[in-house]
């Protein structure tokens, strides 16, 4: 394949650049203000570049290196069905397909896991380009495509980007897309040839928003500034086992567990499963807390690829088998939780050959990423399967003690291996990094960051740690950065036809490990654990960071996939996966992780399956759909009726109150209960907890004067200070999602606790209990929504709180003004909310806003594949005046699903535009 080039420009550096950059930042304004004022210029642009990029989605094409023709079938939405005679032309076309859609989209995401934004953006993109390097995505991307992938997965990948490139051949950057238009008035910019391992290196950029507990390690250690040990386990409580189920109840897990009593063996396993203990006995001090804290600002500018930066991240599938369906064969729901992105991060479409043969495998339907080929979560003939993040611990921070050229291991100075990157920078000069690794590949983070390095050096540790020597580093030990064979398991499980090939093809799903469920067409269901995940010693159990020094907390292996969990034809009838446990604690003998979500949706979901099915009643598909909407709330269930029984004196304050009387805990968009209700929850977390967490954790510029601590903790002579947040609003704690149920769920037992009091602030009195702080969160929660909505309490609603703007992930966000008009859409007002089924994520310490979504939502029908129904959370198309840019969203926020045709007849019956692509 050709490589992958990309022409810059504006090289030299001074004032005659800058004055070129600002004329030509100017040129943009000019002409989007054009382009919405409608004059002649304006009429031009929209010709000329708008209408100039857009699809040919009828009559023919020729492509050079098909081997016969191909049709592309696209229904009212822009969705394309592909017809081929080959897998190689199968796949080409799926590149020239997803590139006349989406390429500006794909072109970013090669340019972000590469770490070479700044090629297209400029010199804001540096330090992300820096981190990036410094993780090496595209390196270990060209790895596993070199030595890991098998050679039918190479060839698909080779002929998707052979149709990519057909696509490519002979436009400018105006005839792709009006971003490129954009793009040429500041740099000279022009797209490259694609090649198969851009599309690899996405699957790293996948794996990175998905990669378990990492924030949480940061955010654990990062605490120990303010708080004590057991203040930081009421933080992070044991998972309630007893409460919400964990995915599997029946399964292969019972054996292992009988073979691993019965030889007393734990294969460096540690044992436990719950949350918010750790074995790890070496405190870091000052050296972790202070290097933790400025990379954590380094994280949070990574540009976020499917989630938002790894916090929040969630998904609900389920499948119910025939027994307790309408059509009595399974019913399979998906609908993962991810940043809202314009477009999608999801491509909808189908890949299908003419005759299923060995010259040409697939007949298969879903969901997959623009830049990939394949399809990642649907249905082929046979089966259909969906995805959610197991959120299984596979990355673990190690704080370095630095020497010399090298780091202390074991007593012994080790030398790190060090790689030069040079990076290019659209306008500018280029810059040339040094990124240095550990023997065992662990990148070292805090190189990314000039003040971390500082810090490093005069940061001090506990007497359990060695002299400080050169500093200290923090280092990032991560499957993803292996080479790996997911890519080889897109393409298996597309053409899996029963339980066990569908079994040995998810075994090779090895970054980023998901919950993988799984129905047929002959009334089987199913789920398994997929993926590599490392064992540790019993030193470690992965939830804070650990000492690199000590070879102890070394991984020790990896759990083999034969020992992974996983579940078939389960008596209950159904199987439910929402990031909940996977396993009960008792009853495994590796640690997964420590850090689950809670199993409040999973439990909400087990509880609409079990009142359905109750008596003999059946499930269809509508009911699947219906349950996938469901908003009620389950913290309210706990709250209500102790907000109801304060007293309070305020007749306003009294008045909002009343909302919460007679209220079914739904919240709907236009509830004036659930925005009073919310907003009395995120008071309560603001004045329980976050008002006492550190400053790296609260939001960015909101100050408050804090008690003084030094190198021993806090100063006790009553000196305060005034300390502000550090954190951007949804990414900030508390979020108010369900560890947060939990933790004040245990803490209701304790009405005396120290979290409830709080100091009066202006006329709010002081709170000593658990009551007191429930009526000032009443009251500072009218008084906020009075703010936010008017004081009339009849024209509040959530949905005026509960907004989801869609932003385009490039210009769209640091573009001119104009530009993100002409890019962005919305706002919509939503139902839903934290933890709820339909999970509109919000930041309980940031505000009210969505966060993430349930990026799509799909319901297969096994009995028969086209009564299945799909929605995506934008349109097929990434141009931003196509028909198809936005034209699912109203649908999808209104909770409608659209036809999802599969067979020949469906998909000529929905066909609205055909192109046949010629050789």
């Amino acid at each position: 394949m050709p490589p992958n080039t990309t022409a810059t420009s504006g090289d030299k550096p001074g004032k005659s650049g800058r004055k070129k950059g600002r004329k030509a930042r100017l040129i943009v304004l000019v002409l989007v203000l054009a382009v919405i004022g409608g004059i002649a210029f304006g009429a031009y642009w929209s010709i000329s570049t708008v209408r100039a990029s857009f699809p040919q989605t009828k009559g023919s094409i020729t492509l050079q290196g098909l081997s016969g023709p191909v049709t592309v079938k696209r229904d009212g939405n822009g969705i394309p069905q592909i017809y081929a005679s080959t897998d190689a032309d199968l796949f080409m076309a799926q590149g020239y397909v997803q590139a006349q859609d989406r390429f500006y989209e794909m072109d970013v995401r090669r340019h972000m896991t590469a770490g070479r934004l700044s090629e297209m953006f400029g010199k804001g993109q540096v330090k992300n380009d820096e981190f990036l390097r410094t993780l090496g995505w595209d390196r270990v991307a060209k790895e596993e495509y070199d030595t890991k992938l098998s050679d039918s997965t190479k060839k698909y990948l080779q002929a998707y980007s052979k149709g990519v490139n057909a696509y490519l051949a002979g436009k400018d950057g105006k005839d792709i897309s009006l971003e490129y238009a954009a793009l040429g008035f500041t740099n000279d910019y022009k797209p490259g040839q694609w090649t198969p391992v851009d599309s690899v290196s996405w699957l790293k950029a996948m794996a990175w928003d998905l990669r378990g507990n990492m924030q949480d390690e940061i955010d654990r250690a990062l605490m120990t500034s303010r708080l004590g040990p057991q203040q930081i386990k009421d933080l992070y409580p044991d998972y309630p086992y007893s409460r919400n189920k964990a995915i599997v109840q029946e399964g292969q897990y019972d054996e292992l567990t009988s073979t691993f009593q019965q030889s007393g063996a734990t294969s460096g396993s540690g044992t436990s499963t719950g949350t918010g203990s750790s074995s790890t006995s070496t405190s870091t001090g000052s050296a972790l807390t202070s290097q933790l804290a400025g990379l954590y600002n380094v994280l949070d500018d990574v540009p976020t690829a499917v989630g938002v930066n790894g916090q929040g991240i969630g998904s609900n599938s389920w499948v119910v088998g025939g027994e307790y369906t309408i059509t009595g064969k399974p019913l399979l729901a998906n609908d993962p939780h991810l940043s809202a992105s314009l477009p999608s991060v999801w491509y909808q479409m189908g890949l299908h050959c003419v005759t299923v043969s060995s010259k040409c495998q697939y007949d298969v339907t879903g969901y997959t990423f623009a830049g990939m080929p394949g399809v990642i979560i649907g249905h082929n003939a046979d089966i259909a399967w969906g995805m959610t993040n197991s959120g299984v611990d596979v990355t673990d921070l190690y704080l370095e003690k630095l020497s010399g050229d090298g780091y202390l291991y074991n007593g012994k100075t080790k030398p790190f291996t060090t790689r030069e990157e040079t990076i290019k920078v659209a306008g500018g000069a280029s810059k040339k990094i040094v990124v240095r690794q550990t023997a065992d590949g662990m990148p070292l983070l805090s190189d990314r960051d000039d003040e971390l390095v500082q810090v490093g050096k005069k940061a001090s540790v506990d007497t359990a740690a060695p002299d400080r020597g050169d500093g200290y580093g923090i280092a990032l030990r991560w499957t993803a950065l292996d080479p790996g064979t997911t890519m080889d398991a897109v393409f298996a499980i597309d053409k899996a036809s029963d339980w066990s090939e569908f079994r040995d093809a998810a075994a090779k799903f090895d970054v980023p490990s998901q919950n993988l469920v799984y129905a047929d067409t002959k009334n089987n269901i199913g789920y398994t654990l997929p993926g590599r995940i490392p064992t540790r010693s019993s030193a470690d159990d992965g939830s804070i960071p650990a000492p690199g020094w000590d070879s102890k907390y070394k991984w020790t292996g990896y759990i083999k996939q034969d020992e992974l969990p996983y579940e078939y034809n389960p008596k209950s009838g159904y199987i439910v996966t929402a990031n909940q446990a996977v396993v009960d604690k008792d009853k495994y003998p590796y640690t997964l992780t420590t850090d689950w979500g809670y199993g409040t949706r999973s439990q909400r979901i087990t509880d609409l399956i079990e009142s359905k099915i109750k008596d003999g009643g059946k499930i269809s598909t509508d009911d699947m759909r219906q349950m996938q909407l469901d908003n009620s709330s389950e913290i309210a269930k706990l709250l209500v009726p102790k907000l109801l029984k304060i007293n309070l004196d305020d007749k306003d304050v009294r008045e909002a109150q009343k909302l919460l009387e007679g209220w079914d805990y739904t919240q709907d968009s236009d509830s004036a209960a659930a925005a009073y209700f919310n907003a009395v929850w995120r008071n309560i977390l603001k004045l329980a907890f976050g008002n006492k967490l550190p400053k790296e954790l609260r939001v960015k510029g909101q100050c408050l004067w804090v008690d003084k601590i030094d190198s021993t903790g806090p100063v006790d002579d009553d000196t305060k200070v005034r300390e502000c947040g550090e954190r951007d609003a949804d990414q900030a704690q508390p979020d108010g999602g369900d560890r947060w149920f939990e933790v004040v769920r245990d803490l209701m037992e304790k009405p005396d606790s120290d979290w409830w009091k709080t100091p009066a602030s202006g006329t709010r009195p002081k709170a000593d209990t658990m009551d007191e702080l429930f009526r000032r969160a009443l009251i500072d929660a009218r008084w906020e929504l009075t703010a936010k909505l008017g004081k009339d309490i009849d024209t509040w609603s959530w949905g005026r709180l509960h907004r989801l703007f869609l932003k385009n992930q490039t210009l769209g966000t640091d573009g001119p003004g104009f530009l993100k008009y002409v890019l962005n859409r919305g706002p919509w007002k939503l139902s839903g909310g934290e933890a709820t089924v339909n999970a509109t994520g919000w930041n309980a310490a940031g505000g009210y806003g969505v966060v993430w979504v349930p990026s799509m939502r799909m319901v297969v029908n096994l009995d028969d594949l086209d009564k299945s129904k799909w929605i995506n959370l934008t349109g097929a198309s990434g141009h931003a005046f196509s028909a198809h840019y936005t034209d699912q969203t109203g649908k999808w926020a209104a909770g409608e699903l659209l036809p999802w045709s599969f067979s020949d007849k469906a998909v000529d019956k929905s066909t609205s535009d055909t192109l046949v692509l010629k050789p």
